[in-house]
């Protein structure tokens, strides 16, 4: 497994080929992921564990919140960003996806990268 620390907490890629990625999101409490779109890249999520706010424009207020075992579909060009609410507890994702790790278009982000 490759583990990459982002600054809303780590992701670890346990699957890599030409077709597919899996990988694991933690999302720490209260930190969000960029506001952003994929041109190519197409990703379904899971929720592990804890809850998980997503925005699905620029609009602080146009979220919607996904319990454990719920599954979200991403396709290209939709607009989203994944949060973890304050508290205590984590955010705990899986995502497959398809293999453009690359291909990520921020609009916003918390972290001015």
């Amino acid at each position: 497994m490759k583990k990459i620390e982002k600054p809303w907490g780590y992701e670890e890629i346990w699957a890599e080929t030409d077709k597919y990625v899996g990988k694991i999101l933690i999302i720490l409490p209260g930190e969000r992921l960029s506001l952003q779109y994929h041109e190519k890249k197409e990703e379904t999520i899971y929720v592990l564990k804890g809850k998980l706010n997503i925005w699905l424009t620029e609009s602080e207020e146009n979220k919607i919140v996904l319990n454990e075992g719920a599954v979200y579909h991403v396709k290209p060009g939709q607009i989203h960003r994944f949060g973890a609410p304050k508290g205590n507890t984590i955010t705990k994702l899986i995502e497959v996806s398809t293999p453009e790790l690359d291909d990520v278009i921020r609009i916003k982000d918390d972290y001015k990268r």
